[in-house]
């Protein structure tokens, strides 16, 4: 892969300005901070030249290659460098102008109660270990997962700026070691379907499915 380690660090408006977006200094979490957004050089199924999503730990020595196509002077001078990332850690690529979670992964939402009592303004509160899939065969349904299973990407979007996926690990067709749903939550589907549990990437824009649709 290759990874551009400045291109999280900008921010383009509708007008297409873009300002610098300085991160590193700003934050200790790691997925705000640190590059992902790659493209594919080779690849067994993603075509060569593929944006692709990789995890926030991937960009490190034990990755790198060194001696890449003999790098110009102007190619080192650059933020662009070269790794060798394990196909676990690659979690999405970019088909067109969606993002399509890779092989071993799906999207989802979180899920949450509202607040039922009378006061206005408290958030909903997050139901741990749950998740709303958005993708692949269990689409549209509420799963049981794994402790830390969700795994928020932040990566930059087509648009200049930045945006987020929610990931998990799952297999379709086959039984792996590494699979995080265990099990799917019939009734909390329903009550998503309801409107009596929001979903979202956070408290603040968690609304009822049939909205969330329609955004």
């Amino acid at each position: 892969m290759s990874v551009n380690l400045g291109g999280k660090n900008s921010h383009r408006f509708a007008d297409g300005t873009e300002i610098a977006l300085i991160r590193q200094r700003d934050n200790f979490n790691r997925r705000y901070t640190e590059p992902v957004n790659a493209t594919v050089v080779a690849s067994d199924y993603i075509d060569i030249g593929t944006s692709i999503l990789i995890g926030h730990n991937s960009c490190q020595a034990m990755y790198k290659i060194y001696n890449f196509g003999g790098l110009s002077g102007k190619d080192i001078a650059s933020n662009v460098r070269y790794y060798a990332i394990p196909e676990e850690e690659c979690f999405a690529y970019l088909d067109g102008e969606e993002w399509k979670p890779a092989r071993g992964f799906e999207f989802a939402l979180r899920v949450y109660r509202p607040h039922a009592g009378d006061i206005i303004g408290i958030p909903p509160k997050v139901i741990k270990n749950v998740l709303y899939v958005t993708t692949g065969e269990l689409q549209g349904t509420v799963v049981h997962t794994l402790k830390a299973s969700d795994y928020e990407i932040i990566f930059q979007g087509t648009n200049g700026r930045e945006d987020r996926r929610i990931r998990f690990r799952h297999w379709d067709e086959i039984e792996h070691s590494r699979e995080e749903v265990i099990a799917i939550d019939h009734g909390m589907t329903e009550d998503v379907n309801e409107g009596r549990l929001v979903v979202g990437l956070n408290h603040w824009d968690a609304v009822k499915i049939t909205e969330h649709a329609e955004r």
